[in-house]
């Protein structure tokens, strides 16, 4: 039976780094094995925040790649202000911490660029996709965003050809996303962001969401929403079993990413603070270990605590380094926004954390879909970011579990989040 073709329209693509590519990345090895052939369709010279070679080896050796040159202003807005290369990745200083250059930076964002500062490719994409679609029989189209301009060149083939399948994926939620509130926008700016918004959630035939809460948003909101989470890759995870020297030796808490200010768990700093000048015992065997991007203002202020000496910081790896890193620790940290608004965000690499069989140590909302998971799966304890004594006594407990050499692996339910099992989903689904 011939396959039918599906056209992916992301700006994410190896060799980009960090979870915004490694989606559709899986998608695309794994849907040929349900009958369906990706197309990709993707910037020529992007301005990715992040690189990671290794995530090329996933790329299938005969995937068609289409690509056309976007032009982008960050290259203008590093010039006013070098903090703003944050703003690639969706991050930006707040509170005490912005000076006049980042704040006049944010409203300029946030009002001069909607949805966001890669909408110059949004007209140039459509004329081209709308020869290429007229040349190319294309059974399903889907874009991807954030960037969520993406979802315009969605939009505007939907508009050329109204048969046109179409599919919009949200990694993470437009307007609901917690720093949307910080972009400074102006009323007029604000209605546009959400005409387009809603535009794109009653004209897509499929909204997907990565988590439960935000397939329930979208479709209180007029879409067609469907939830498939992001996952781990078998394969990826090959590395799991290597026992490096230090965890023999070592009680080690990682976080691997990307950590912005906007989702600082300072709270458990404080509290492993008190626990280093507290336990001398806890103290001699204990290391923070960050493999990833970490925002220079929560480092500052890390090291002018107790942990100063208790810091190993990599920096950013391969994604295949950052499983590693993962194996070899005891407890993984993932931190999410604390608004109430952020109950639906899934951060992708607790995925990975759970093929790990690592303890989770989780920071968000109330009653996230992210404490769900670790209920299911058995893998670890969510807290809020006024928590203190509970998250004291749960990294206690662990240490307590790991000197006697029982803190045991567990991996249980967690089949459901594998890629392929994930992309069988997405395959059941296509129109």
């Amino acid at each position: 039976m011939e396959q039918k073709k599906i056209l992916i329209i992301t700006y994410y693509w190896p060799p980009a780094g960090g979870p915004g590519v490694q989606r559709w990345l899986k998608f695309a090895k794994y849907l040929p094995e349900f009958g369906w052939n990706p197309v990709i369709y993707t910037p020529e010279n992007p301005s990715y925040p992040l690189l990671d070679e290794s995530l090329l080896k996933d790329v299938p050796q005969n995937l068609e790649i289409v690509k056309t040159k976007i032009w982008e202003p960050y290259q203008l807005a590093e010039k006013l202000n070098k903090s703003n290369k944050k703003f690639k990745a969706g991050q930006f200083d707040v509170g005490k911490n912005q000076s006049w250059k980042s704040r006049l930076s944010i409203w300029v964002r946030g009002n001069f660029f909607i949805p966001d500062a890669r909408v110059f490719w949004v007209k140039p994409s459509i004329k081209f996709l709308e020869q290429y679609l007229k040349e190319n029989k294309i059974d399903v189209v889907v874009t991807s965003g954030p960037p969520h301009s993406l979802h315009m060149i969605g939009l505007g083939l939907k508009k050329k050809f109204p048969a046109l399948k179409w599919i919009a994926d949200f990694r993470d939620p437009w307007t609901e996303i917690s720093y949307y509130k910080h972009l400074k926008l102006t009323k007029s700016s604000d209605r546009k962001h959400r005409q387009l918004e809603s535009a794109v959630f009653k004209n897509a035939d499929i909204t997907l969401a990565t988590s439960y809460t935000d397939a329930e948003n979208f479709r209180k909101a007029g879409a067609n929403a469907v939830c498939i989470t992001n996952g781990f890759d078998e394969s990826d995870s090959a590395p799991i079993n290597v026992v490096g020297e230090k965890k023999e030796t070592t009680f080690t808490l990682s976080y691997i990413g990307v950590l912005e200010q906007l989702r600082n768990p300072e709270n458990l700093w404080k509290v492993l603070d008190e626990l280093v000048k507290e336990n001398k015992e806890f103290a001699d065997h204990f290391i923070l270990k960050f493999a990833g991007r970490v925002d220079d203002k929560i480092l500052q202020s890390i090291e002018n605590s107790s942990l100063k000496n208790h810091i190993l910081n990599l920096g950013y790896i391969s994604h295949d380094k950052a499983v590693e890193e993962m194996a070899n620790s005891n407890l993984l940290l993932i931190t999410n926004f604390p608004n109430e608004s952020s109950q639906g965000i899934i951060p992708g690499k607790i995925f990975e954390y759970l093929a790990t069989g690592k303890q989770i140590i989780s920071f968000g909302p109330d009653e996230a879909d992210v404490s769900r998971i670790l209920a299911e799966t058995g893998a670890g304890k969510h807290f809020g970011y006024e928590d203190s004594k509970a998250v004291k006594d749960f990294i206690i407990e662990k240490y307590e579990l790991w000197k006697k050499g029982d803190l045991l692996e567990n991996t249980q339910n967690i089949e459901q989040f594998s890629r392929r099992n994930l992309t069988k989903k997405l395959a059941e689904i296509l129109p």
